[in-house]
């Protein structure tokens, strides 16, 4: 069934091209002082440059955010045109999917294609948590009545903070600090190594700009990198945080890191790529969610993968690489040991703890390190799977060309 599901199409649906700014500290980083759409316009105009594509092909444009004024609906827009987009060939609307908003966005643009709705569509995301992230604002205030005084677990349940459903998968399963920090460190380890070696091609430069604190002056500075790599880190560094809530063992270390960033995929139906000259880089083979607790929302993509499995046909020692995005260490590695994955297959260039965690544009981040790692690897099966807040797991396989 594995072997059918490899054969190719004219209705396939394939990626031209998967590209991602550098991923950079809130608050601190690189893009600290920039609005979302000042990232996201040059990754969409690097997407079309990488694919050798003009602007005018593209039909719809999906974009995954989760915390932009109005759902990023209008600055989207206005960014999309501000980048050589055509207003009368190409829309634009936003998916928030929470932490898996733009592996939504892939999907969507996906089944818009294979029905026939558009030819050629992108998709991806963006956040600037610098600009829109504020702790103190995590839950909803404007919540009915009605809901919080329901008496329902899984109702109320939605609304935890992250970082007490962390602690519920480490205290549930048995998940140790000291595994978490170990974890954490070799994410740092195999990110710095990536960086060294220059394995994140998937990266497109961006002009950002700065803004002095004292004097407001404004000036601009290339961003090539990602900047929240610690070399160097040790599990005897990461041992010394203390954890965020009393008594817990997620600390800064060994969580996700509050981010900015914007990732882009160009995906076509393979007949309309091929009757232009276009060379697919890789195929969308499908996506599949689950649903769990709400206040254990880390363990989704156990069931998120295991329906992928179901769907596709395909085992999981056909899988060459699993980019699982590191929310918390603790529900990673309880998501790894659950589903008997060799970790030598999961995020062979670090994952969110190491790189960054922004949140409306981790799936297709995520997605274009994979492919360019599939790439620089000579391997062909790749799973992105991530899981969401309010008890939800995602999972969309890729088949490289």
């Amino acid at each position: 069934m594995f072997r059918n599901a490899l054969k190719k199409t004219p209705h396939d649906i394939v990626l031209l091209s998967a590209v991602r700014s550098p991923i950079t500290r809130a608050f601190k980083g690189g893009f600290r002082d920039s609005h979302p759409e000042d990232i996201l316009i040059p990754v969409l105009q690097a997407s079309l440059a990488r694919a050798n594509i003009p602007a005018d092909s593209i039909n719809d444009v999906l974009i995954g955010n989760v915390l932009a004024e109005l759902g990023f609906a209008k600055t989207g827009r206005t960014a999309l045109n501000a980048a050589g987009f055509d207003p009368r060939k190409t829309t634009f609307h936003t998916v928030n999917r929470q932490c898996s908003s733009s592996l939504q966005a892939i999907t969507h643009i996906a089944h818009a294609i294979a029905v026939g709705q558009i030819e050629v569509g992108i998709a991806g995301g963006v956040e600037s948590m610098s600009r829109n992230y504020n702790p103190s604002r995590g839950i909803p205030r404007d919540v009915s009545p009605l809901l919080v005084g329901c008496g329902v677990k899984d109702a109320s349940d939605c609304l935890l903070p992250m970082l007490v459903t962390s602690e519920n998968v480490a205290r549930r399963y048995g998940v140790r600090r000291g595994e978490q920090d170990a974890f954490a460190a070799e994410s740092q380890r195999k990110a710095g190594r990536a960086q060294e070696e220059g394995r994140f091609s998937e990266i497109v430069p961006v002009n950002a700009i700065r803004v002095d604190g004292e004097t407001g002056e404004e000036a601009f500075e290339v961003v090539e990198r990602d900047d929240g790599v610690r070399k160097g880190v040790t599990v005897e560094k990461l041992a010394a945080l203390k954890p965020v809530l009393e008594g817990g063992a997620s600390t800064a270390g060994n969580s996700s890191q509050i981010s900015d960033g914007a990732s882009i995929t160009i995906l076509a139906s393979r007949a309309w790529a091929e009757s232009n000259g276009y060379k697919p880089i890789a195929r969308f083979a499908g996506t599949q969610v689950a649903g769990c607790a709400p206040d254990e929302m880390g363990v989704g993509p156990i069931d998120a993968i295991r329906n992928l499995y179901k769907y596709s046909g395909i085992s999981q020692s056909d899988v060459d690489i699993f980019e699982l995005n590191e929310a918390f260490a603790s529900q990673s590695i309880h998501c790894i040991r659950e589903l008997d994955i060799d970790m030598a297959k999961v995020n062979p260039n670090g994952g969110a703890i190491a790189l960054g965690h922004p949140i409306g544009a981790t799936g297709a981040r995520q997605t274009a390190t994979l492919l360019a790692e599939l790439e620089r690897s000579d391997k062909e099966v790749g799973i992105v799977s991530m899981c969401a807040s309010t008890g939800m797991g995602v999972a969309s396989l890729f088949v490289r060309e």
